[in-house]
C-alpha cells in the first residue's frame, strides 16, 4: 500500500469519471459511470453525486493501492449556477465517507481550463454541445457565454446544428440563403423535413439532437458556401467570447478543448484566423489535457499546498483543511 492519495472527479453530462493517485505520480487508477448526476429544485443533487461517486472511488482506491484519500477535487457541470447544495453538503460528506481532509469543488469550465493550460494566464474555449470561454490572469476568473442553447452557447454544437437545419429548411421552402446539400443531409438524418418540428420540439435532449447535426454541417462546408459561412459565423462567436475573458496584458495563451473541435479544419481554420485577428497578443497552444486531467492537477497542487489559482465560490471553492 502507498501513502495517502487524492481523488479527482469530472462530473459531466455523460456521467462521472474519477481518478485516484498519489501526488507526484501519474494517476494509478480510473473508473467511470454513465449516469449523469441529477439536478433538481436545489441545483445539483449532492446525495445522488455521492451515491454515484463512492463505489467508483472505493474501487479505484483499491486498485491504486492507496492507504487512504486525503484530498478530493470535484469538477461539476453546472456548478457555477447550480452548486449551492454541493458547497453546503458535499465537503462534509466526503470527509465522513472517505476521510478526506482537503476538498475543492470546481465548475467544469475551471477543470477544463486547468486541464488545457494549467496554472498559467490565458483563455480556454470549451466547446461541445454548448460553448463557454473561461479566462484568468491568476487574480480572478472570467467567463463568457455558457448560457445554454436557448439563450447563448453561440458557436457551440447545438448552435451550429440549429443553423444548419435552418439553412436546410430555407432550401426546402425556396427561401434565399438555403442550402440544398444541408437539406439532403437533414433528410438523411431525420427523415422528411416537414416532420422535423414534431420530432424535435418534444425532446428533452434537444441540444444534443441539434448538436448531432453539426458534423454534417462540417462535412458540407468543403463544397457548400452556406455551410462554410455557418462555421465562419461560429468561429466569430467563439472569438468574441474568448476576447471577452482573455487577459489584456502580458502574453496569455489560448487553448481549445471539447469534442466539437474534432470536426477539424472546416471549423479550426476559420477559428484560428478569428483568434489571431481578435487576440494578436495571445499565443495559440494545444490543450495539454481534458477536464479530468484538470481535476488531477488541482488535487495534486492542493495536496502539496501550492495551489495558486484564484478561489471564487462559484468557480473554484476551496474548503479549509479539516483537522486530523
Amino acid at each position: 500500500m502507498t501513502g495517502a492519495g487524492y481523488l479527482a472527479v469530472d462530473s459531466g453530462g455523460s456521467g462521472l469519471r474519477v481518478a485516484v493517485g498519489v501526488p507526484g505520480r501519474a494517476p494509478a487508477a480510473q473508473r467511470a459511470s454513465h449516469e449523469p448526476v441529477r439536478t433538481g429544485a436545489q441545483g445539483i443533487d449532492p446525495a445522488h453525486l455521492l451515491a454515484e461517486l463512492l463505489p467508483l472511488a472505493h474501487a479505484a482506491a483499491a486498485e491504486a493501492g492507496v492507504a487512504g484519500l486525503d484530498t478530493a477535487v470535484v469538477g461539476a457541470t453546472g456548478f457555477a449556477t447550480l452548486g449551492d447544495a454541493l458547497r453546503a453538503e458535499l465537503p462534509s460528506a466526503l470527509a465522513r465517507e472517505l476521510g478526506v481532509r482537503r476538498v475543492a469543488l470546481a465548475a467544469d469550465a475551471v477543470t477544463a481550463y486547468v486541464g488545457a493550460l494549467g496554472p498559467r494566464p490565458g483563455v480556454v474555449l470549451a466547446a461541445g454541445t454548448g460553448l463557454i470561454a473561461v479566462g484568468t490572469d491568476l487574480a480572478r476568473w472570467r467567463r463568457a457565454d455558457g448560457w445554454g442553447h436557448l439563450l447563448g452557447d453561440c458557436g457551440g454544437g447545438a448552435w451550429i446544428g440549429r443553423a444548419g437545419l435552418e439553412a436546410a429548411l430555407r432550401a426546402h421552402d425556396g427561401r434565399d440563403s438555403g442550402s440544398a446539400p444541408l437539406l439532403a443531409r437533414a433528410q438523411e438524418q431525420f427523415g422528411p423535413v416537414p416532420g422535423l418540428p414534431g420530432r424535435l420540439y418534444p425532446r428533452t435532449d434537444r441540444p444534443a439532437v441539434l448538436a448531432s447535426f453539426a458534423p454534417r454541417v462540417a462535412a458540407c462546408a468543403v463544397h457548400d458556401p452556406v455551410a462554410a459561412g455557418i462555421l465562419r459565423a461560429a468561429a466569430r462567436h467563439m472569438a468574441d467570447s474568448a476576447a471577452a475573458v482573455c487577459p489584456a496584458d502580458g502574453q496569455p495563451e489560448v487553448a481549445l478543448t471539447g469534442g466539437l473541435f474534432r470536426m477539424g479544419e472546416p471549423l479550426l481554420g476559420p477559428l484560428r484566423e478569428e483568434l489571431a485577428s481578435r487576440l494578436p497578443h495571445a499565443r495559440q497552444v494545444p490543450a495539454e489535457g481534458d477536464p479530468l486531467h484538470g481535476s488531477v492537477r488541482i488535487a495534486t497542487d492542493l495536496a502539496a499546498g501550492r495551489l495558486t489559482l484564484p478561489g471564487e465560490p462559484a468557480m473554484l471553492y476551496v474548503v479549509p483543511a479539516q483537522a486530523d
